[in-house]
């Protein structure tokens, strides 16, 4: 039995005790009720006095997250019972403070009244060109601020906007456009030779272009600059109102094979914004920089969510950028940042400057960062609180470190037993990670420090521990697993081995399937061995991710089916830069005379992945990619070179 439910049980045994004496006028019974309750705790207390210890230790820390998630939960009830959409509440915030700034990008600040008047024109525009509620439009642009007041334009519609990967081309880039079934895409001139490329491929959707920078005409493109000089700027009237229920977005995610899913947004999982608000205690004065890609949770739906859902000014840029992360946190009087793991290991493998301890931050949260450098960082930078959060565009599995535990991914508060928990670490076999179930047919809890998957249960009608899932319905039926705790019960899956420690803390150990995670984007190994095998003269590939000493993630690797070495590494090198992000982009290559397959003929690839690139433990050739263009022969003089971090790639 948990150690909180018997104290409790003990305690509600002596006030009924008690109570009996006092409504009796028994004070002798009374006495010996306190006596047989002491002797009765006596042993409790021996027998679990770490486990008491540690939930005293961190009780301040668990009634502080209990409060604020109470908040946060009030304000997503009120959400739910006003049937309040993003743009509603945004409207409000611009009814009562239009002239407060939404968005610093570069030398102009974007009130809320500025956003709202281009969300407008853009609602305008497209409610002339027919869109309807359930409609989809892509979006392809680099932040600005224009990038968020476009998809709220269309939320006031109830048009979902697909927010495309900005490194996405050819192939990955037509599948997201047609698997979210988009009427149109926007896109800017940045990207006009991406979509020029797959024009031919994607007949009958449209091709809205914006110019910032030039007014260059493109044929077979819709002017969209000339449309919204000529669109109104009023609120648009719409007969079929978006609901609290009704999808907002379309962000892509890798999953675990396979090219990018579609995960669905909707209006009530984009408002659960106020839970990691509360949670992070963000104050009214804040002002926040986020240079993470809005096409990304953390930074489409946090970052942005604050500015346009709790009035909190942020910041944008274009992309991160090293040598001004600092210096903007300065020129804009940033308080709280934002960032992922790979931002802050480039951050401190920067030279030291005197902008690095000159800022006003009080505040870094984001995802991924090294237990290895956390330390390093906060001294170096002189950061006041580092919070981490854990969770997906998807999931309902989302948990944060919110008091700079170093390493941890979240917590669970220890105060509430674990069976009250929404969310789980499961035990899973070590090879095929199902879960492992008992006799009874249920699935089995982790014990303390003992790795497994993380789930999160599911419960409908709950915006914070539903699954929304996504467009494809077989591939939102791969992540749910029934009969957890209960016959009945549901959770989703994340595909990550986690570990909790006594005290709650929580510590990411690995992402299992296929893919893996390299330069702060998720890389579906799936999709680079069909690229790889295009290129390569449909020759047998299979990709995998191996870790590089002093790297965040794993870098990803491929072997390569060549027993008469007849391939083209320029070629494949130059294909490879053409079809793919640089992040997916293979770093090793290992040329072999076979694969080995499953009976189900399935490439195997763990004693691949076990072997990494030690040219002193394989014995087939292998490569590194020098600078995006060439694949070298990795020798041992080069691979002492990669492994002491002297080779930068």
């Amino acid at each position: 039995m948990d150690i909180r439910l018997l104290l409790l049980i003990l305690a509600i045994i002596g006030a009924m005790f008690g109570a009996v004496a006092t409504r009796f006028g028994f004070p002798g019974f009374n006495k010996i009720a306190q006596i047989v309750l002491a002797v009765a705790l006596l042993p409790v207390l021996c027998r679990f006095h770490r486990k008491l210890y540690v939930i005293c230790k961190v009780l301040p820390r668990d009634m502080k997250f209990l409060y604020r998630a109470v908040t946060a939960e009030l304000e997503t009830k009120s959400h739910r019972r006003n049937n309040m959409t993003v743009t509603k509440v945004f409207r409000k915030r611009v009814e009562h403070y239009p002239n407060k700034p939404c968005f610093f990008f570069e030398d102009r600040v974007w009130t809320n009244a500025d956003i709202n008047k281009y969300s407008n024109q853009i609602a305008s525009v497209f409610q002339k060109a027919g869109y309807v509620k359930g409609d989809a439009v892509a979006l392809m642009m680099p932040n600005r601020p224009e990038y968020v007041a476009i998809w709220l334009g269309l939320g006031k519609l109830g048009v979902v906007t697909a927010l495309i990967n900005t490194n996405l081309r050819l192939q990955s880039l037509i599948h997201c456009v047609r698997i979210a079934e988009v009427k149109s895409i926007i896109y800017v001139e940045d990207y006009s030779s991406a979509i020029n490329d797959i024009k031919d491929s994607i007949h009958g959707i449209d091709r809205y272009k914006v110019c910032f920078k030039s007014e260059t005409h493109e044929d077979g493109a819709i002017d969209l600059n000339k449309l919204l000089s000529e669109a109104s700027t009023e609120e648009p009237v719409v007969k079929d109102e978006p609901g609290y229920r009704d999808k907002l977005l379309y962000i892509y995610t890798s999953g675990t094979t396979g090219l990018p899913k579609v995960a669905i947004v909707l209006n009530s999982r984009y408002l659960l914004v106020v839970m990691p608000f509360n949670l992070l205690g963000i104050r009214s004065s804040d002002i926040l920089y986020n240079p993470n890609p809005l096409y990304h949770t953390t930074g489409g739906m946090i970052g942005a969510g604050f500015a346009i859902l709790k009035g909190i000014p942020t910041v944008l840029r274009p992309k991160f950028s090293v040598s001004a992360y600092w210096t903007d946190c300065i020129k804009y009087n940033c308080t709280a940042a934002q960032f992922v793991g790979e931002m802050c290991r480039y951050l401190l493998n920067a030279p030291p400057k005197p902008e690095d301890n000159a800022h006003r931050l009080r505040l870094m949260f984001g995802n991924g960062m090294r237990p290895q450098i956390w330390n390093e960082f906060v001294t170096r930078f002189n950061i006041k609180r580092v919070a981490e959060f854990y969770g997906s565009s998807e999931g309902n599995a989302n948990i944060a470190n919110l008091d700079g535990k170093a390493g941890a991914v979240g917590f669970v508060p220890l105060i509430i037993p674990r069976r009250f928990h929404p969310l789980a670490i499961i035990r899973v076999n070590s090879e095929t990670y199902e879960p492992i179930r008992g006799p009874n047919g249920l699935c089995i809890r982790a014990e303390t420090n003992e790795p497994g998957m993380f789930i999160g249960l599911i419960k409908e009608g709950n915006a914070l521990r539903e699954f929304n899932g996504y467009l494809d319905k077989e591939a939102s039926k791969k992540k749910i697993i029934q009969d957890v705790f209960v016959k009945g019960d549901k959770a989703f899956l994340t595909g990550d081995i986690l570990v909790e420690d006594e005290c709650g803390y929580i510590y990411f150990k690995d992402r299992v399937g296929d893919t893996f995670r390299w330069k702060g984007e998720n890389v579906a190994t799936a999709e680079v061995e069909g690229v790889i095998s295009n290129i390569a003269g449909q020759r047998d590939a299979t990709v995998y991710g191996v870790q590089v000493p002093g790297m965040e993630g794993r870098a990803g690797m491929a072997a390569i089916v060549d027993p008469d070495s007849l391939l083209d590494f320029k070629a494949l090198a130059e294909g490879l830069e053409k079809a793919l992000p640089a992040y997916a982009r293979p770093i090793f290559l290992r040329i072999v005379k076979e694969l080995e397959m499953t009976g189900t003929f399935k490439l195997k690839k763990v004693n691949l992945q076990k072997e990494g690139f030690d040219p002193s433990k394989v014995q087939d050739k292998m490569y590194f990619l020098s600078g995006n263009k060439e694949y070298v022969e990795i020798t041992p003089e080069l691979y002492k070179e990669i492994i002491s971090g002297t080779r930068k790639f």
